[in-house]
């Protein structure tokens, strides 16, 4: 197939094309290689290739709805069985795991053939693509800012038009993040509708939610509905849908209560961009029959912002210890990035209370959160408070590093807690609107509606009751209909 013709293919359309004998999983395949080729020098978003494993895979694919179909993982959030694994963490350079996780299991039986690993942030902590280690991943819209994080490497290589989905997970916005940035579709589903195993029951403490980045809602919808359901063992099980979420794609969500929220949720600022296409959002929103109006849910910002810190704090500290656990030696601070090694020695200090809070912080908004979508159908906020980011802007200050430096052999409690509140504001101020559906476990959507006055994309963020998915697949069918945007290219592109 020429290169020309697989940029205007979904994985819905190529799969078509399989099963009526009209291309080979091969010469898809071919063509994947060749794209790759074509834009990853520019992007940097590979980061291994699996050229070998994947002829073998497309010369007999599981007979799967996307039997053929090409798609990159993302290095992190779920091994692959034989390929190296590591968060982009150097410590893990040398470890190759011997099984698949369940969600890429699904995938291969689905049909799906990869073909490479994407790269992330180091235990994909960050809302960018940057690792020390291996280097920054560009955006395709513009090759000097950040296509988001922690999914990033996957996302690029799906805007760039060399696949046509990415593997992802979800423990901050890590799906919804690059979706905005990259001009991609990205839905977190709800809590425990996808399966972690079998190495993880949860991740964060129950914040992670693995899933996919797609350029069309209709391959999303699909790939979601081959993926879920819960695995032998797992903690709990997801909501029970109503319908096959493909099946959503030609339903109505008729009139809903739509709140409208342009301002941000963990962070102080919006920029003008971001707050523009909130309000052009609402204009849409009620020409398509909603009723809108100006409403937020109300909690804690500094209480709910630091519970979700000491999670992830004690979250980073487990992860470190499995890696030296995976590779048999023990962990060293020069194995891992200034900010990660920080996480890791916070969590390590903080107490069982202190966990236990900040899960009953959690537990708080959800029921507050569970309220306000008593009276409303749909939250809607930006999906970044700021249009992405310039490469490097997320980069420590000298004198951030220098006092990381002094706490790997001083780990002095207070004066890690005053470090991690800081840390947060500048971490956060950026991409402070998609923690909270994870905290809650509700599900939400980045949909790429507009663009910033720069020509980059700005996603606008929809989220929901739990269980609600289907709703939002409703939603984001409608708003793909009215104003389509699979047709935008961005300038590094397949």
């Amino acid at each position: 197939m020429p290169i020309a013709a697989w940029a205007d293919h979904d994985a819905t359309a190529l799969a078509e094309l399989v099963h009526r004998g009209e291309a080979s999983p091969a010469e898809l395949l071919d063509t994947a290689l060749a794209a790759i080729d074509k834009v990853d020098p520019q992007l940097h978003a590979v980061v291994h290739r699996m050229d070998e494993l994947a002829r073998r895979a497309a010369a007999a694919p599981a007979e799967g709805p996307f039997r053929g179909v090409p798609m990159v993982v993302k290095d992190l959030d779920g091994f692959t069985a034989g390929v190296p694994y590591t968060m982009s963490s150097r410590f893990l350079k040398d470890f190759v795991p011997d099984h698949d996780a369940e969600v890429i299991a699904r995938l291969r039986r689905a049909g799906f053939v990869i073909v490479a690993k994407a790269n992330c942030p180091e235990l994909g902590i960050l809302g960018t693509t940057e690792p020390e280690w291996r280097g920054a991943t560009h955006n395709p819209w513009n090759l000097g800012h950040s296509p988001g994080g922690s999914s990033g490497g996957s996302a690029a290589l799906v805007a760039a038009r060399a696949v046509p989905v990415g593997h992802g997970g979800d423990g901050g916005g890590s799906i919804r993040i690059p979706a905005s940035a990259c001009g991609l579709f990205g839905l977190k589903v709800s809590r425990g509708l996808l399966p972690l195993g079998p190495d993880l029951g949860e991740g964060w403490g129950g914040y992670v939610v693995p899933g996919v980045l797609t350029r069309s809602v209709r391959d999303s919808a699909s790939i979601y509905d081959v993926l879920r359901g819960p695995a032998p063992g797992d903690p709990y099980a997801g909501p029970t849908l109503a319908r096959p979420l493909v099946d959503e794609l030609a339903r109505a969500p008729g009139k809903l209560r739509v709140a409208l929220c342009g301002s941000s949720l963990f962070g102080r600022t919006t920029h003008p961009d971001c707050t523009a296409a909130i309000h052009e959002t609402g204009r849409l929103l009620t020409d398509l029959g909603h009723h809108v109006e100006e409403a937020r849910p109300e909690f804690d910002r500094d209480a709910l912002v630091f519970a979700y810190l000491v999670q992830v704090a004690s979250s980073v500290a487990l992860e470190v210890e499995d890696a030296a656990r995976w590779v048999g030696k023990p962990a060293t601070a020069g194995g891992f990035e200034p900010a990660t090694w920080f996480l890791a020695q916070l969590g390590s200090v903080l107490t069982a209370a202190d966990l236990q809070r900040s899960r009953d912080r959690a537990q708080e908004a959800a029921r507050s959160l569970g309220r306000f979508f008593e009276r409303y159908d749909v939250l809607v906020t930006p999906t970044l408070a700021h249009p992405p980011a310039p490469l490097g802007a997320a980069a420590l200050k000298a004198g951030e590093r220098f006092g990381l430096g002094v706490l790997r052999t001083v780990p002095v409690k207070p004066v890690m807690m005053k470090l991690l509140r800081d840390l947060a504001d500048q971490s956060l101020e950026r991409v402070p609107n998609t923690q909270l559906f994870n905290m809650t476990g509700t599900p939400a959507m980045s949909v790429p509606l507009h663009v910033s006055g720069d020509g980059l994309p700005i996603g606008v963020q929809f989220a929901s009751r739990y269980g609600s998915d289907g709703l939002l697949i409703q939603l984001a069918a409608q708003l793909e209909a009215a104003r389509p945007w699979i047709g935008r290219r961005p300038g590094v592109c397949a």
